[in-house]
């Protein structure tokens, strides 16, 4: 970090007692992490589900994948705005209300009777996920002590990165042993055991500020998040050049400038210091965050289809062939600290960026239909181990360059990174790789009937549903277009190495400084409040 910081503070005292010991700390920790799991679970499981809703409702796709993405929506657009609150109103209430609210609505869209209660109920959710998310990172940001934080930060970062395949694999579990109802079951149990061990665990505090709640600064950061998040979206499904995308863009696009404007006007009464972007540590935690979970979002878009249609394994068993790469992420996730406090913060990030270059590298070197599962194994397991030690350090960058007054901003900021991440990878990765797939099978259609061609160029799924109508050419098809998917993917491939390249070479000059990353203090304009 740059010298220009504000002094650095330790940990605040919490609960009115000091701080806690080794054994309220591990409770804290647990809490959560359980509530952080319910929240990452509920963004992918229930992709698992989309035929069974669309059968049971006669939904078209285009509102299922609302379901599915009205969540991420409200999430990503209430993450800032939500997290300052919290700050204010206090971190345990802020909390308990989140997972009440979101128990209730996964109940709630565990029983819906249509595709309309179903949005509304993950509105709900995705409401409630915004005010649960930041907290669970600002809470241990404020409570655990310097020289435990790390490693705290180490657990939590490592439930985000691999939380979603674990929920993935949970959820593709229940579909087929009962029904896809039973998915929001996970949710409502995890919600249970988070609100049970956080009334009794978990501290309260919050931050008196001198200056009022920047509510156009809430207002505007909304409405940015909104148009960008929904353009990559509605993007690939509509067109990029759709005029629905087109609005959407130019309304983010202009909120996000405007926001910026507004924030230095604001300066230090701001809800987010956009100044502080100065400082290596929250530029290039921001960065890395952004462009590791949109590498790790895109390459989950690639390797289902390529589980499922080009190996021809089932969901369930395509969530478990993911685990690998989901366990080496969270076991490095927590080695992470480690490895900073030996190295320092900007090497480890570096050597994690690297890794998960080569990762990508080895997939799209040795991936064959042939080869199958094994072409690819050692691809995961080194992306795995990379992205565990780039986002650990990177999250402890983000938090330590803002004030302990805005640690709920602070958590909100790299949880808006996550979701930005996330969507703008599986918007790019995902369309890279259905122009790779079909310009590779373009050319490789020649005696296939007209109108099963057509269906074969959308995708691999269409190939292979649509192959037994022609024949004798069924098998010829089939492999064909596995083979055009696996060009497509090193398409994908080649240009996630690309753009790793390029954050590896920032992250190497500007990440960063040194291992030792606390928690900036503002003395003068808060006062931290610490009650049960």
């Amino acid at each position: 970090m740059s010298s220009n910081q504000p002094p650095r503070a330790a940990a605040a005292p919490v609960g009115g007692g000091g701080t806690p010991d080794a054994r309220q700390l591990r409770a804290i920790l647990i809490a959560v992490s359980i509530a952080l799991m319910a929240v990452i679970a509920s963004v992918s499981g229930l992709n698992v589900a989309q035929t069974h809703m669309a059968v049971e409702w006669g939904a078209s796709q285009t509102t299922v994948l609302w379901i599915i993405n009205v969540y991420t929506l409200a999430l990503a657009a209430l993450l800032l705005p939500l997290g300052a609150i919290g700050d204010r109103l206090g971190r345990k209430p802020m909390l308990i209300t989140g997972l009440i609210i979101f128990g209730a609505a996964s109940v709630v869209a565990g029983l819906a009777p249509s595709a309309a209660v179903m949005i509304g109920a993950r509105v709900a959710a995705g409401v409630s996920a915004a005010m649960i998310m930041p907290v669970t990172l600002a809470v241990i940001t404020s409570t655990f002590p310097e020289e435990e934080r790390g490693k705290a930060i180490g657990v939590w970062t490592g439930v985000a990165g691999g939380g979603g395949i674990l929920g993935m694999f949970l959820s593709a579990f229940l579909v087929d042993v009962a029904d896809w109802r039973w998915l929001f079951v996970l949710p409502v149990v995890l919600v249970a055991v988070a609100l049970a061990m956080t009334l009794k665990s978990v501290p309260d505090s919050r931050e008196r500020s001198t200056y009022s709640f920047d509510t156009i600064g809430a207002l505007v950061s909304t409405i940015a998040v909104i148009g960008l998040i929904f353009v990559l979206q509605e993007g690939p499904e509509r067109g990029w050049t759709d005029p629905v995308s087109l609005i959407s863009l130019a309304v983010g696009v202009v909120a996000a400038i405007a926001f910026v404007a507004w924030e230095l006007h604001r300066r230090d009464a701001s809800l987010l210091d956009v100044r502080l972007f100065r400082e290596r540590g929250l530029a290039g935690g921001s960065i890395t965050l952004l462009v590791v979970f949109g590498v790790q979002a895109g390459i989950a878009v690639v390797l289902f289809p390529f589980f499922q249609a080009v190996l021809g394994w089932s969901g369930l068993l395509s969530t478990v062939a993911m685990m690998p790469m989901a366990i080496m992420m969270m076991m490095m996730s927590g080695l992470a600290p480690k490895v900073a406090a030996k190295i320092g913060a900007r090497s480890t990030m570096t050597l994690g960026i690297a890794l998960s270059a080569l990762g990508l590298a080895l997939m799209a070197l040795f991936v064959s239909v042939d080869g199958g599962y094994l072409s690819i194994l050692a691809g995961m397991l080194a992306m795995g181990i990379g992205m565990g030690l780039s986002m650990t350090p990177s999250t402890e960058a983000i938090t330590s360059s803002l004030p302990r007054a805005k640690q709920g901003v602070a958590s909100a900021l790299n949880d808006v990174n996550r979701e930005f991440g996330t969507a703008l990878g599986v918007a790019m990765l995902g369309a890279l790789l259905a122009n790779g797939y079909r310009s590779a099978i373009d050319d490789k259609l020649g005696g296939i009937p007209q109108g099963a061609a057509d269906t074969a160029r959308e995708g691999i799924a269409n190939a292979v549903g649509v192959a037994p109508s022609t024949g004798s050419h069924a098998q010829d098809l089939i492999h064909t277009a596995q083979q055009s998917f696996v060009d497509g993917w090193q398409q994908a491939m080649w240009a996630g190495v690309a753009v790793m390249g390029v954050l590896l070479v920032y992250v190497a000059l500007r990440g960063p400084k040194g291992s030792d990353l606390a928690i900036a203090d503002e003395a003068e304009t808060t006062e931290t409040v610490a009650v049960r």
